[in-house]
């Protein structure tokens, strides 16, 4: 026998054998599911959230340019650059404007820190104008290349009150427009007293009611932030109640008594309506008429602006229909 030794390996057996394991199929994600329900190509997809990352990169670093101030010294050069070009305010037209003063308004226009057309900032230009009592509303706008245009609407002045030892003039409204000299009184209704500006439209409507009366009125007295008391051109007061309707009704029957029986010219100092059941009146025994002619021959001046006088106690209840008083 050889000293060599051979060993054969036996086979495996057949049950041995095991199968070769299947690699299991991934799941698509949710974004590729909702792709594949979107009739669109995958490659536009895949633009499509392209240019949202890069959207998104710009408008962060476009927010940090403006957060440094970049953009502003920018577009403040590109500004002066166009102003020097040509685009520079050089005229202000200024339309609507018939009794505030103009310089005013052009002053305001040109006080810009750059005449660049596109520097200047109109809301600030309105923004002042606003603050004058003349102006109602104003509007500013660029017409190119040099000129700004500023229309405005202005407030019509509708009395003159005296408040305070100050004489304005204001509109229908109570708004102070400007103030006035003694000197320079315009031809229109006084009021006088606090709070008398805020109730020049109850004047006009208490007027406009009994138009005779207009024509012979110097000036009305706000009394006590309820009624008026109006004097007349020849000098006297009437003392009308509280509130626009009765006061209608009160002036009205003065009127009608006035043109019937003539009371204002005639010596009466005060007629006291606030009493709808009476008229009672005050006399005075040497009357100085206001219209008298002087011996020039000029017409005598119109009277001074009236003191606003103390509430005084209404008469009492019952008596006659016209009753005086005489006081010397």
């Amino acid at each position: 026998m050889s000293g060599h030794a051979t060993i054969r390996r036996g086979k495996r057996p057949r049950g041995s054998v095991q199968p070769k394991r299947r690699r299991q199929a991934r799941k698509p994600s949710l974004l590729s599911r909702t792709a594949a329900l979107v009739p669109v190509a995958p490659e536009t997809v895949q633009r499509a959230t392209t240019w949202i990352v890069v959207t998104a990169v710009t408008c962060a670093g476009i927010a940090t340019a403006f957060a440094l101030g970049l953009p502003g010294m920018a577009g403040t050069a590109l500004a002066e650059a166009t102003g020097k070009a040509g685009f520079e305010v050089d005229r202000v037209e200024v339309t609507g404007i018939k009794r505030m003063d103009r310089l005013t308004v052009y002053a305001i226009a040109l006080d810009q820190k750059s005449r660049a057309m596109p520097l200047v900032d109109l809301q600030r230009v309105r923004g002042e104008l606003m603050q004058y009592g003349w102006i109602a509303d104003a509007r500013v706008s660029r017409r190119l290349p040099d000129t700004l245009v500023v229309d405005v609407v202005e407030r019509s002045p509708a009395a003159v009150w005296q408040n305070q030892g100050r004489l304005a003039l204001i509109d229908r409204g109570g708004v102070v427009l400007e103030d006035v000299s003694l000197s320079a009184l315009p031809d229109l209704p006084l009021v006088v007293g606090p709070g008398a500006n805020g109730q020049v439209a109850s004047l006009e409507s208490l007027l406009e009611a009994v138009p005779r009366i207009r024509p012979v009125l110097a000036g009305a007295t706000w009394i006590g932030g309820r009624r008026w008391d109006l004097r007349f051109q020849s000098g006297e007061t009437l003392a009308l109640p509280e509130g626009d309707l009765a006061a209608k009704k009160a002036l009205d029957r003065f009127a009608t008594l006035d043109g019937s029986d003539r009371l204002l010219g005639r010596g009466f100092l005060r007629f006291d309506m606030r009493d709808p059941t009476r008229l009672v009146v005050r006399v005075d025994r040497n009357p100085k008429p206001i219209d008298a002619v002087q011996t020039d021959g000029t017409t005598a001046p119109v009277p001074a602006p009236m003191q606003a006088p103390r509430e005084a106690p209404a008469p009492p209840d019952g008596g006659q229909l016209l009753r005086t008083s005489q006081t010397t």
